[in-house]
């Protein structure tokens, strides 16, 4: 058993043996670029898996900042469009509101051109719905020939209606009171029997007129829709101009007169230029150029 044992052991010589086979080969292996080879390919393959992962995150840092300056840029745009389509849009609105002020012009202009007396535009420049005396103010006085009583027209949609009479008149301004004003009373005619009434307001714009002393007996011949013009009576109002249409009638016992109600063919909230009338004078226009 010892003899077995000793046949394991390594001497001196056999341990040199081994260590210079060793370093013969570490140094056939340098000498021959084998190791070098694998240094490069270990170097490169770690190298470029780093390479690759910086790579992969500045993409993913430069797409996100590329992403976040398009959405801004995105945003800029929507808002500047958003801008000029609410630019456009004021456009449109304000085309269209010049658009409908000169025909409301242009309609006073062709009426005011075509009136046998002597006429004076005007715009309504202030009103108090709320006052007792529901007047209202035009930018014209007696600097440009307004005198009191004189009549106050208006055109609406091509049609001539009564408004009311002048009541006050400064330098450059007057006050209109118009036919709806419960201190108001207009000698009033039924277009279609010539009967005369009287046709007074009741204080409001919504309400309707009332005319009176309609006698009982043209009853038949009356209907609704009846056309009501000024009688021209009175000195202060030019015949047959109209002031409403009859929207009711009523036969009272106690009266020998009909209960008629008037819709006024303006509509006074949405009044805005009016046409005051100077039956005294006749209209320059027609009469030509003086020779």
């Amino acid at each position: 058993m010892a003899s077995s044992r000793h046949s394991f052991r390594f001497g001196l010589s056999e341990i040199l043996l081994i260590v210079f086979m060793l370093f013969s080969g570490i140094m056939l292996a340098f000498h021959s670029g084998g190791f070098v080879v694998n240094f490069q390919s270990l170097g490169f393959t770690l190298l470029s898996s780093v390479q690759k992962g910086v790579s992969a995150v500045a993409g993913g840092v430069g797409d996100t900042f590329n992403a976040i300056h398009e959405l801004a840029r995105l945003r800029e745009e929507n808002r500047e469009l958003t801008e000029r389509l609410k630019n456009y849009e004021i456009l449109q609105r304000n085309n269209t509101d010049i658009r409908k002020e000169n025909e409301r012009l242009k309609e006073q202009l062709d009426f005011s051109l075509t009136f046998q007396e002597k006429n004076y535009p005007a715009e309504i420049i202030g009103r108090n719905p709320d006052s007792l005396y529901s007047a209202f103010t035009i930018n014209k006085g007696t600097k440009h020939g307004i005198r009191k009583n004189m009549p106050v027209l208006a055109v609406q949609g091509g049609i001539v209606g009564l408004v009311g009479k002048v009541v006050t008149v400064g330098s450059l301004t007057s006050l209109v009171m118009p036919i709806y004003d419960s201190k108001c009373s207009v000698s009033a005619r039924i277009q279609n029997t010539r009967d005369i009434g009287l046709v007074s307001g009741n204080g409001s714009a919504d309400s309707p007129l009332s005319m009176s002393y309609i006698k009982k007996r043209v009853l038949h011949e009356l209907q609704l829709g009846d056309l009501i013009v000024t009688s021209g009576e009175g000195g202060n109002y030019i015949g047959d101009i109209p002031i409403g249409s009859i929207s009711d009638i009523k036969v009272l016992d106690y009266d020998s007169s009909l209960s008629i109600k008037v819709t006024p063919v303006i509509d006074f909230s949405r009044i805005e230029m009016v046409i005051v009338s100077d039956r005294m004078e006749v209209n320059p226009a027609l009469t030509g150029p003086v020779k």
